[in-house]
C-alpha cells in the first residue's frame, strides 16, 4: 500500500481482519502462564510467531526477554513498542465477576491476572500490520518483550540492551479493568505511581512475658510508630500531592508469653510527585527512629527501603500525537484524567527516550471483566483487544511518518 488518506481505513480494516488471530494468541498465552524470569515457553511461542515474518530477533543476555527489529531500510526515526510477558503466582478462580470464565489456566497456581497475555497479543498483531505497511513507512521499530515486569527482574537487562540503539521514543500499553471497553487513556504527565518499598525492623530485648520490665518490648514501640505515621500523614504530607501509606505486614513474636527481640514492618508507598515521595520516605525514617529510641529500641532499615520505581510519565508531545491519532481511528474513545496508583517497570524506559504509556479499557460489566488487577477473578473483555491494536498501530505509523 501507499501512505495516502486511506491509511486510517487500512489500519482499521487490518486490525479487524486480525481480530480472531489476536484473540487466539491471547487465549493461547492465557492458558499457559509462566512466572517472572521463567517465561521459557512463552518466549519460545512469541519467537516462533515473529520468525514467520522474518524479523531479526535479538536475545537479551541473562534474561528470557528479547527484542525483534522491523527495519524499513529507509532513514527515519526509531520507535520502541514494549510488552511484558510474565504472569502471577495466583490460583485462578474459575469465575469472573458474573459467571464461569471463558478460558482457564493450564498451570496450577499461575495466572495472567494483570493483562500481560493481552499485551503480547496486541504487540504481535501490531507487528503484522506494520510489517505489511513497511514499504510505505520509514525508520525502524524495536518490539520489546520484557521479562519479569511483576518483580522487576528483566528491566535492567533490557535497558542495557536498548540504550545504544538510537531509539527516539518508547510506547507501551496496559489493559485496564477499571476503564470501560472501548476507551483509551493517553494523557501527558504522570500516569502510574512511583513506589517505595517499606521494610524495617524494630529491635528490643526479648524476655518472659510475665516480666516486661526486664525486657525491652519492640511490639509497643512498633505500635507507637504506626500511630505516629498516621498523624504525620494527616499533617505533613501535602494534601495536593497524595502519597499512599500502604503498610501491609507486621511480624513479631512466636508465643503469648514471650516478648520478641524484634518486630518487622513491611508495605509500600505510592506517589506521583517524586519530591513528595522522598519526603514521605524521610518522615517514616525519622518517626521510626525517634519513636523507637523513646522506647529504648533501635531501628534497622533494610537496603530495600528506598524508591523502587519512579512514576510512569507520558511525554506531552507524544501524548498529543497519540490522542489525535486515536480519535481518527476510534472517534470518541479517548478519556482523560486517568491515573493508576499501581507501579510499572515501564518508568525505566525514560532513561532511553521519551515514553508514552496508554491505558486500554477492558472492563465489561455484562461479561464480568471488571475485577481488580492481581485478583483471582480478573478477566479481560477479548473484544476490546482490537482497540489496543488500533491505538498502538496508529501511534506507530504517525510517529514514524509525522513526528518531528
Amino acid at each position: 500500500m501507499t501512505l495516502t488518506t486511506d491509511v486510517n481505513e487500512f489500519v482499521k480494516n487490518k486490525a479487524k481482519e486480525l481480530e480472531p488471530e489476536t484473540i487466539r494468541v491471547r487465549t493461547y498465552l492465557y492458558e499457559r502462564p509462566e512466572l517472572s524470569g521463567k517465561e521459557y515457553e512463552t518466549a519460545k511461542f512469541l519467537k516462533e510467531e515473529i520468525k514467520k515474518l522474518g524479523l531479526k530477533i535479538e536475545e537479551v543476555p541473562g534474561s528470557t526477554g528479547f527484542t525483534a527489529l522491523l527495519d524499513t531500510g529507509k532513514e527515519g526515526k526509531t520507535l520502541g513498542i514494549r510488552t511484558d510477558i510474565d504472569a502471577l503466582p495466583i490460583e485462578e478462580n474459575p469465575q469472573n465477576l458474573t459467571g464461569p470464565r471463558k478460558y482457564f489456566s493450564k498451570n496450577p497456581g499461575v495466572m495472567h491476572a494483570c493483562g500481560h497475555d493481552g499485551h503480547m497479543s496486541i504487540i504481535l498483531s501490531t507487528m503484522k500490520i506494520l510489517y505489511e505497511m513497511k514499504d510505505s513507512l520509514s525508520g525502524r521499530t524495536y518490539f520489546i518483550f520484557e521479562e519479569g515486569e511483576e518483580i522487576g527482574s528483566g528491566i535492567e537487562a533490557m535497558v542495557r540492551h536498548l540504550e545504544n540503539k538510537g531509539i527516539d521514543a518508547i510506547y507501551g500499553n496496559h489493559l485496564t479493568s477499571f476503564m470501560d471497553s472501548g476507551t483509551v487513556g493517553v494523557d501527558a504527565g504522570p500516569r502510574m505511581a512511583g513506589a517505595i518499598l517499606v521494610d524495617f525492623s524494630v529491635h528490643g530485648k526479648g524476655g518472659h512475658g510475665s516480666r516486661p520490665d526486664l525486657s525491652i518490648n519492640p511490639v509497643f514501640a512498633t505500635a507507637n510508630i504506626l500511630t505516629g505515621l498516621t498523624n504525620a500523614w494527616a499533617n505533613q504530607i501535602d494534601v495536593t500531592k497524595t502519597v499512599t501509606l500502604g503498610l501491609t505486614q507486621i511480624h513479631g513474636g512466636t508465643a503469648n508469653n514471650v516478648i520478641p527481640d524484634k518486630v518487622n514492618i513491611g508495605g509500600s508507598l505510592r506517589f506521583y510527585d517524586v519530591e513528595e515521595g522522598e519526603k514521605a520516605l524521610d518522615i517514616i525514617k525519622k518517626i521510626a527512629d525517634f519513636t523507637a529510641r523513646a522506647h529504648n529500641c533501635a531501628v534497622e532499615f533494610s537496603e530495600n527501603f528506598k524508591i523502587a520505581a519512579l512514576p510512569v510519565m507520558n511525554d506531552e508531545k507524544l501524548a498529543a500525537l497519540a490522542q489525535a491519532g486515536i480519535e481518527e481511528v476510534m472517534p470518541g474513545s479517548v478519556v482523560h484524567d486517568v491515573r493508576w496508583f499501581a507501579s510499572e517497570s515501564f518508568n525505566q524506559y525514560a532513561k532511553i527516550a521519551p515514553t508514552l504509556f496508554a491505558f486500554v479499557g477492558v472492563g465489561n460489566e455484562e461479561y464480568g471483566s471488571g475485577a481488580e488487577h492481581h485478583n483471582d477473578k480478573f478477566d479481560v473483555d477479548e473484544n476490546a483487544l482490537v482497540n489496543g491494536v488500533l491505538a498502538t498501530t496508529k501511534f506507530a505509523v504517525d510517529f514514524l511518518m509525522k513526528y518531528e
